[in-house]
């Protein structure tokens, strides 16, 4: 642990103490101490397995080879190019821009070159032309680091993106090598045979086998761009490490993803189906949009192991504090006890920004000279988690005693893990995701994709919509 830099979490206002009949009883929680152990054997015992998309568990210890060479790679796009742009989608786009937000100044692409000290810093994370084309208006392709990133080469919107992107270069007389950076399979797909017709000379790196995209950030999916805008992703990984020996112990009082996961099932359990993540700094608001897809695509499942319908998970919503205390607390306080908050809280910004003495005439405007803004806003946090628990709602604190890659990494290790024991208590797979490919195979056959026939026929042949409800 580095100067006491240690991320945490406070349940208090989960439990019957602060709830009273409403809160979690003593009782129910060492009731789940059996589950709790399954569950965490069954993650222990499977670590590293490729097989069961389980390699994530040991990206902070397997990578010092990888690390050297991309921290080497990153140096040079660093020195050669004006801007970095990652192409991909889900994990692939959520991982790279949710760090840059929480680990660069919030409006880094604005800064002055000098105080940028990097290339400007771009993901491209859907197929909107309206923002493909914004992309262009304001790069220069011909200076610009192209970062694409698919494990099959298959995924439509990213290879949609390769492909304007490809042709771009080719008409401004682009080697493609020269611009671009491969995030793929070792061995197999569709960007290996790419880069098979240019010689095998653009630079590749591997997407592991055990590692699925939405577990991928701390690979090179995600350690290339960190590292490439300057971010410490040895600290990162550190910090990922240092996580998981805090979550060493089947203990729930022990291991704080642990913990987070069996509060999340008990309330399941409850019929508490709906779980907000809010953090309380603009750095980690991206937080909440790697989280939602991490929590949704692993724990939203039809099937249990045994094949059992069970229409399993809850729905994660992201908020952010102090903005969406303004537009949603007044639900969460007064609507119904249908979901649970979980908080970020930052015990020390980057910076304080004192509020000046003034309108001292004015009490409503004039007790907050002399105060600072982080203050203010660790304040406010404390009182919106207190009003909930005066409500008789239910929230937990995650404490992070600053934003720095050592305590990201802390907090997205955990994340993960919570996840993960969250999947095993529930005996879901948690690393497929058979909903979204199903939805994917509805738009190859839209688009006209071989092998799809028997889809598109199917499509076309189901009901016609109804005029009646159409309005």
């Amino acid at each position: 642990m580095k100067n006491g830099a240690r991320v945490t979490v406070d349940f208090n206002y989960m439990m019957e103490k602060s709830l009273g009949e409403k809160g979690i009883k003593d009782a129910e929680l060492k009731a789940m101490a059996g589950k709790a152990k399954d569950a965490f054997d069954y993650v222990k015992t499977n670590r590293g397995r490729d097989d069961l998309f389980m390699g994530w568990t040991e990206l902070p210890y397997n990578q010092n080879e990888i690390v050297a060479d991309i921290l080497n790679t990153a140096d040079k796009i660093r020195k050669k190019f004006k801007y970095f742009v990652v192409l991909g989608i889900g994990g692939s786009a959520l991982g790279p821009i949710m760090v840059f937000n929480a680990l660069k100044h919030l409006h880094y692409n604005e800064l002055p070159e000098e105080k940028r000290n990097g290339p400007k810093f771009y993901v491209e994370d859907n197929v909107d032309p309206v923002r493909m084309q914004a992309l262009l208006d304001v790069i220069e392709p011909e200076k610009t680091c192209f970062n694409v990133i698919s494990k099959s080469g298959a995924t439509s919107e990213t290879m949609a993106q390769y492909l304007i992107i490809a042709d771009v270069l080719k008409n401004k007389g682009v080697n493609l090598p020269d611009n671009m950076i491969f995030t793929t399979d070792a061995s197999r797909g569709n960007l290996i045979k790419i880069d098979q017709s240019f010689g095998g000379k653009i630079k590749k790196y591997v997407l592991p086998d055990g590692v699925g995209g939405r577990f991928s950030e701390m690979c090179p999916v995600g350690l290339l761009p960190a590292a490439v805008l300057g971010i410490d992703i040895k600290e990162m990984l550190a910090g990922a490490a240092y996580m998981d020996e805090l979550c060493s112990k089947p203990e729930i009082e022990c291991n704080p993803a642990l913990a987070c996961a069996v509060l999340q099932y008990v309330t399941m359990k409850q019929g508490k189906n709906i779980n907000v993540l809010m953090p309380y700094s603009d750095n980690l608001k991206l937080m909440a949009d790697w989280y939602c897809q991490l929590w949704a695509e692993s724990l939203g499942k039809a099937v249990d192991y045994d094949g059992k319908v069970v229409n399993a998970g809850t729905t994660p919503v992201k908020s952010l504090g102090v903005t969406d205390q303004h537009s949603q607390v007044q639900l969460y306080i007064e609507g119904p006890y249908d979901k649970v908050i979980t908080f970020i809280s930052v015990e020390k910004y980057a910076c304080e920004m004192p509020i000046a003495h003034g309108c001292e005439d004015i009490p409503d405007v004039g007790f907050l000279g002399g105060h600072t803004m982080q203050e203010l806003i660790q304040a406010e946090n404390k009182a919106t988690a207190y009003a909930l628990m005066r409500a008789d709602r239910m929230n937990y604190t995650i404490k992070m005693p600053e934003v720095s890659a050592y305590t990201l990494g802390q907090l997205m290790y955990m994340l993960e893990l919570q996840t993960a024991y969250t999947g095993a208590l529930l005996k879901i797979d948690t690393y497929n995701q058979p909903g979204v490919e199903n939805g994917k195979k509805a738009t190859f056959a839209l688009l006209g994709k071989k092998g799809y026939e028997a889809q598109k026929k199917e499509m076309d042949s189901a009901p016609a919509l109804d005029k009646r409800y159409i309005v």
